[in-house]
């Protein structure tokens, strides 16, 4: 019986990595080409005009009033032309890999800015755009489940700004494709 169980386990054991490379070759074939890390999950949620105070982690909207969803796709081309948009990393929390060349603005999508905060937020974006309202500008966070982006871009949106980007699928989507990353390094505004 001993020798018969073992013969059951190493069977077993050796047909475990054929089922995950099945597994993994199935979940490949539904996910769509050039799309990262559920940057274009629809989860139902309408777009938002007002900023998000709470539950900054949760679905997200597809689109953003005023501005423009891009995907992965896009900002890697957009990246490749002159001039290149702003990245604006806006996650919270400790040093993080991002985005190469990107500005990480700790608390610049909060909600619930004060006016010094909002004035500081109005005046590093300026400081980007150098005078052009229409200067390409993208905000990201870690993916499409998160609202600080989202606010950021509302937020340069209402100061007039034209070309404003938000890349919903953030640090997560850029990572999945294999963009270039880098440390963060906090900007401080």
């Amino acid at each position: 019986m001993t020798n018969r169980f073992i013969r059951i386990v190493l069977a077993a054991l050796l047909a475990l990595p054929a089922a995950w490379c099945a597994a993994q070759a199935q979940a490949q074939a539904g996910a769509k080409p050039g799309v990262y890390a559920d940057e274009d999950r629809d989860w139902g949620v309408p777009p938002a005009t007002q900023l998000r105070t709470v539950g900054y982690h949760g679905p997200t909207p597809t689109r953003i009033p005023g501005g423009k969803v891009v995907s992965t796709v896009e900002l890697k081309a957009m990246l490749e032309q002159s001039p290149r948009p702003y990245l604006i990393d806006v996650l919270g929390g400790g040093v993080h890999r991002t985005i190469a060349g990107a500005f990480w603005m700790i608390g610049a999508g909060a909600g619930d800015m004060d006016r010094d905060e909002e004035k500081r937020f109005a005046g590093a974006i300026a400081a980007f755009a150098g005078g052009d309202k229409n200067r390409p500008m993208v905000f990201y966070c870690v993916d499409s489940e998160c609202w600080l982006s989202y606010n950021a871009a509302l937020r340069a949106i209402a100061l007039g700004y034209t070309n404003v980007m938000w890349y919903r699928g953030g640090i997560a989507s850029w990572r999945t494709s294999e963009g270039q990353m880098t440390q963060s390094d906090p900007f401080f505004w």
